[in-house]
C-alpha cells in the first residue's frame, strides 16, 4: 500500500508493434512480378519479330487466321511441314512468304474442277445404276422376256453396265456359223433399246464365239468374221428399235479371245453378245485411245512416204 493508505495500481506500458511495410503491405511484389513478366513478353514478341522475315510472319498471320486455307494451299512461310495442319513450309526460317495469289486461284479452281468432276462421275454412275435395275424390271415383267431371263446378264463394272446376252444349248442367238439373229434376240434387244434411249450414254458393241473353228485355211471366213458380223447384225436391230446412232461408240468382234468360260472353250454360252453402256470417264478414255492409234498410224504413213521419196527421186529420167 501507499503512505497515504491506498493500494498501488499497476503500471500497464503499451507497445504499438510498428509495421514493417506500411499502409500498403506487400501487393508492390505482385505488381512488379506482373510488370517484369510483361516486360519479358514484350521483349521475346521484339526478338522473334525481329528475327523473323517479312514472308515468315504473314505465313504465321495466314495460319492461325485460316488453317485450313493454308494446310490446303501451304506454302514456304506457313509453318513447319510436321504440324498437325500441316502448312506446307519446311520451317519458319524461309525467306519467302505464302504462295503467290494468282497460284492460290489456280489451285482453287483446280480443286474445284475436281470436285465437279467427281460429282459428274458420281451422278453418272448413279444414272446407269437406274439403268440396270430399270433393264432388270423390264425383264421380270415382261412375260416373253422372261422366258430368256438366264441368258440376259447384267453387271456393273468399271466402265459401266454390262449387258450380256449368252447362247444355251438348245436356245442359241444365231443359227450355227450364220449372222441371222433368231426372233427371241430381236425382242430382247427391242426392249433394252428403248431404255437405252433414256439415258445420253454411248455404247459398245461386240460379238464373240466359242473356240470350235470355222472356216479353213488362212483366208477363209473365220470366227472374227462371224463376231463382228453378229455385232453388227445387233447393231442394225438396236437402230431399227429406235436407238440413235451416234450412240454407237464402237462395233468389234472378239471372236473366242475373251471367253466367259475359258476352262471349257466349246462350252455355248461362251457366244453372245455384249453391249458395254459406257461411262462418260470410259467414253473419253477410249476416245483418247483411238486418237493415240490415229496419229500413230499417220505418222507411220509419214515415215513410209519420206522413205519412199528418195527411192522416187533415184530413179534415172528416161527421155522421149
Amino acid at each position: 500500500m501507499a503512505a497515504s493508505g491506498k493500494p498501488l495500481q499497476p503500471i500497464i506500458i503499451k507497445r504499438v508493434k510498428k509495421g514493417g511495410h506500411g499502409a500498403h503491405g506487400g501487393a508492390w511484389k505482385i505488381a512488379y512480378a506482373d510488370f517484369v513478366t510483361a516486360m519479358m513478353a514484350f521483349f521475346l514478341l521484339m526478338w522473334l519479330l525481329g528475327s523473323t522475315t517479312e514472308g515468315d510472319r504473314k505465313g504465321i498471320a495466314d495460319y492461325f487466321n485460316q488453317p485450313l486455307k493454308v494446310m490446303l494451299f501451304g506454302g514456304p512461310g506457313s509453318g513447319g511441314a510436321t504440324s498437325i495442319l500441316q502448312g506446307g513450309g519446311d520451317d519458319l526460317t524461309k525467306s519467302v512468304g505464302e504462295v503467290a495469289s494468282g497460284d492460290v486461284e489456280d489451285k482453287v479452281r483446280e480443286i474445284g474442277a475436281q470436285l465437279a468432276r467427281a460429282e459428274a462421275i458420281r451422278l453418272d454412275k448413279q444414272r446407269i445404276a437406274t439403268l440396270r435395275d430399270k433393264i432388270s424390271e423390264i425383264i421380270n415383267v415382261n412375260p416373253k422376256l422372261a422366258e430368256y431371263k438366264n441368258q440376259i446378264r447384267l453387271e456393273m463394272v468399271q466402265d459401266g453396265l454390262h449387258i450380256q446376252i449368252v447362247d444355251e444349248q438348245n436356245r442359241p442367238m444365231f443359227d450355227a456359223g450364220s449372222a441371222l439373229v433368231k426372233p427371241y434376240l430381236r425382242d430382247i434387244l427391242r426392249a433394252i433399246a428403248q431404255v437405252l434411249q433414256e439415258v445420253d450414254n454411248r455404247i459398245s458393241l461386240s460379238g464373240h464365239t466359242d473356240a470350235t473353228p470355222y472356216g479353213s485355211g488362212e483366208r477363209a471366213y473365220s470366227n472374227w468374221e462371224l463376231s463382228a458380223d453378229r455385232a453388227n447384225a445387233t447393231r442394225r436391230e438396236l437402230v431399227a428399235a429406235g436407238l440413235p446412232e451416234g450412240k454407237l461408240a464402237r462395233v468389234v468382234g472378239m471372236a473366242d479371245k475373251q471367253l466367259l468360260f475359258p476352262e471349257n472353250p466349246t462350252d455355248p454360252r461362251n457366244r453372245r453378245i455384249s453391249i458395254l453402256v459406257l461411262t462418260r470417264e470410259a467414253e473419253e478414255r477410249m476416245t483418247r485411245s483411238l486418237e493415240a492409234a490415229a496419229e500413230v498410224s499417220d505418222a507411220g504413213q509419214a515415215q513410209q512416204a519420206v522413205k519412199a521419196a528418195p527411192a522416187a527421186s533415184a530413179r534415172p529420167s528416161q527421155g522421149r
